[in-house]
């Protein structure tokens, strides 16, 4: 598709102005489209395959989403919208990004072909507008708007970098029928003679005194974002110290 044929899909009407009601919604078809990627993976939410799911003729659901693209555009805003951003900002950011960073890496555990997704540009959804605005308002008070999209690009990619390795570690222990563990105990007569040789002295302290890769997968990722957090809380000014808890504050 050329840039001159695309049009954003929230820039068409959801139905015509005139003529029947339309037998089908966005919703409906982007509904279905995320079932089967769940189930069969991306490449197998096609036209056709959304079709027989729903009931309805393939060629007429391009009445509905024109393009792949839109419909890739549509499916990754439904899955946006899975994350609870209710009440932020809050008042207490490190809270508020802590959910927003494990609803994050939930959705995409829930829905690992959205790792599969090559899309740089944002489609600016309502779902991801939300994000948006709940998200990047909970620092606005403190930082620029420069230094807050910095702060959130920051967050963001140790969010999908790790979930990233996570959905693909796990796909790869599928390819090879191993369980993690079965791996680790297939490896150790190498690792061992590897440390034995006196010649890798970083990777025998990884092997002999690291925490880190003895750690459960949740474990790793909130030992990584507390590091994230108290980044982000270096570039911002002293009033922006989150609020103790209620009952530290009794206490006090």
């Amino acid at each position: 598709m050329t840039d001159a044929e695309y049009v954003n899909i929230w820039m068409r009407p959801e139905r015509p102005a005139r003529g029947p009601k339309p037998a089908y919604s966005r919703a409906q078809i982007t509904e279905a489209a995320v079932r089967i990627a769940d189930a069969e993976g991306l490449e197998a939410a096609t036209m056709r395959r959304i079709a027989a799911e729903i009931g309805a003729g393939a060629m007429s659901l391009y009445r509905y989403v024109p393009s792949r693209d839109n419909l890739v555009e549509l499916m990754a805003d439904r899955l946006m919208g899975e994350i609870d951003v209710t009440g932020m900002p809050s008042g207490d950011w490190r809270a508020d990004l802590t959910r927003y960073a494990e609803g994050l890496r939930a959705m995409w555990l829930r829905h690992p072909w959205i790792a599969t997704v090559q899309r740089s540009l944002p489609s600016f959804g309502p779902n991801q507008l939300l994000l948006v605005e709940r998200l990047m308002g909970v620092l606005d008070a403190f930082v620029s708007i420069d230094e807050n999209l910095g702060l959130m690009a920051m967050l963001n990619g140790y969010i999908e970098g790790t979930v990233r390795e996570e959905i693909s570690s796990a796909r790869e222990f599928r390819r090879s029928g191993l369980s993690e563990a079965e791996w680790m105990a297939r490896s150790y007569p190498y690792i061992d003679r590897l440390v034995k040789s006196g010649e890798y002295p970083i990777f025998t302290k990884i092997v002999m005194e690291a925490r880190q890769p003895h750690l459960s997968r949740d474990e790793q990722f909130r030992c990584g974002l507390r590091r994230v957090l108290d980044c982000i809380a270096a570039a911002l000014p002293p009033a922006a110290e989150s609020p103790p808890a209620p009952d530290a504050a009794r206490l006090a």
